[in-house]
C-alpha cells in the first residue's frame, strides 16, 4: 500500500511563498496520477493542481499563474510551489494519488477519483 506524507506547510504573510512536498513510500510519480487538494474549515475539499505520468498539468482557476505542480520521479516526490499567496489560500493541503488517470485529463479535481491520500499539511496566510 502506497503511503503519502506531506510537508512544507506553515504560516506566511500575503504575497509570500511556500513549497509543499509529498513523499511517496514507493514508486508512484512515474505511473500514477497525482494531485494537490485543499480544504478550508466549513468548505468542501477542492482540487488545486494535478499532474499526470507524462507531466501534463491541470490547475484550478483560482491558482493559475501563482501555483506550480511538479514532481521528481527519482525521489518519488510531488511538489507544489505556491507564490503570491492570499489569505483565501489558507487551508489544509492534501496530496492524493491514483494509479488510474482521469480520461482526457477531466475529473482530476474530484476527490472521489483518488484512492490514496496523505494526512495533510496546514497553510495559513495572514493579511
Amino acid at each position: 500500500q502506497v503511503q503519502l506524507v506531506e510537508s512544507g506547510g506553515g504560516s506566511v504573510q500575503a504575497g509570500g511563498s511556500l513549497r509543499l512536498s509529498c513523499a511517496a513510500s514507493k514508486y508512484t510519480s512515474g505511473t500514477y496520477y497525482m494531485a494537490w487538494f485543499r480544504q478550508a474549515p466549513g468548505k468542501e475539499r477542492e482540487g488545486v493542481a494535478g499532474i499526470g505520468s507524462d507531466g501534463s498539468t491541470s490547475y484550478a482557476d483560482s491558482v493559475k499563474g501563482r501555483f506550480t505542480i511538479s514532481k521528481d520521479n527519482a525521489k518519488n516526490t510531488l511538489y507544489l510551489q505556491m507564490n503570491s499567496l492570499k489569505p483565501e489560500d489558507t487551508a489544509m493541503y492534501y496530496c492524493a494519488a491514483d494509479p488510474l488517470h482521469p480520461p482526457f485529463g477531466r475529473n482530476w479535481h474530484l476527490p472521489d477519483w483518488y484512492s490514496i491520500w496523505g494526512q495533510g499539511t496546514q497553510v495559513t496566510v495572514s493579511s
